[in-house]
């Protein structure tokens, strides 16, 4: 399939990443991607930046290396309602936003409560990712998280770094499976991206890409391949192309 972008990065700014957004998008570029997100982590993750960081994007190029690049920020989901970390006027500053449940932001609750916080996410009209909604040490109902994503028109992160043999992300292949059947199901699509926190892994979507051959996930439902088929997902896209 082709993979032309990815849009879930860290830079030094998120405290445990390793590279600077020249060095990503250099990256990028090498791997022959033609559009890359920054998304560092929100201010409740320990160890990122300031909230100040994400008020200032306008001095930064949209173009590096030949690269488009999108200014956004991985949002934590902080309770049983979908609050997120940024307020409602940072976060229209942005150009998109994940949010994502992460252990030292969020106090696991029960199958139920959990998935409530990925719908309240899911229907913040701001965040435009579940980011790796795949980790059985917060369970959550798969059926009611993708048919809320399919009607709120939200992506659904396939997260390569994920499927590492070391991610500290449990059952994510068998809940990839689980959530990507309900995919086809309802017709919610997908977005595959790395998480890199790293240069080397910007673009890294091997695991992913395999599982998704692997169970013959429908390629129209992914939107990878295409900035026409993202730019309905995030629409301030269209302003730097």
């Amino acid at each position: 399939m082709k993979d032309i972008m990815d849009l879930h990065t860290h830079t030094v700014a998120s405290g445990h990443a390793y590279s600077t957004l020249y060095e990503m998008a250099k990256s990028a570029s090498e791997k022959g991607l033609s559009l890359m997100g920054s998304t560092d982590h929100a201010p409740k993750m320990p160890g990122t930046c300031n909230e100040f960081y994400f008020i200032n994007f306008k001095v930064i190029p949209r173009t590096l290396y030949g690269v488009h690049i999108l200014m956004g920020a991985e949002l934590n989901i902080l309770d049983y309602s979908g609050r997120v970390d940024l307020s409602d006027g940072l976060l229209e500053k942005l150009d998109y936003a994940i949010a994502s449940i992460h252990e030292p932001c969020y106090e696991n609750g029960t199958m139920a409560q959990n998935t409530s916080a990925y719908i309240g996410a899911i229907e913040n009209p701001h965040v435009k990712i579940i980011g790796h909604p795949d980790d059985s040490r917060f369970p959550a109902d798969y059926d009611t998280l993708v048919s809320a994503a399919a009607r709120n028109h939200t992506l659904l992160e396939v997260n390569s770094s994920s499927l590492h043999p070391l991610s500290a992300r449990m059952n994510a292949r068998e809940n990839y499976q689980v959530m990507l059947d309900l995919c086809r199901h309802y017709g919610a699509s997908v977005i595959v991206n790395s998480d890199a926190h790293i240069e080397a892994d910007v673009g890294n979507h091997t695991r992913a890409l395999e599982l998704l051959d692997e169970i013959s996930f429908p390629r129209d439902l992914i939107v990878n391949s295409s900035l026409d088929r993202l730019l309905p997902y995030i629409p301030k896209l269209e302003a730097y192309l």
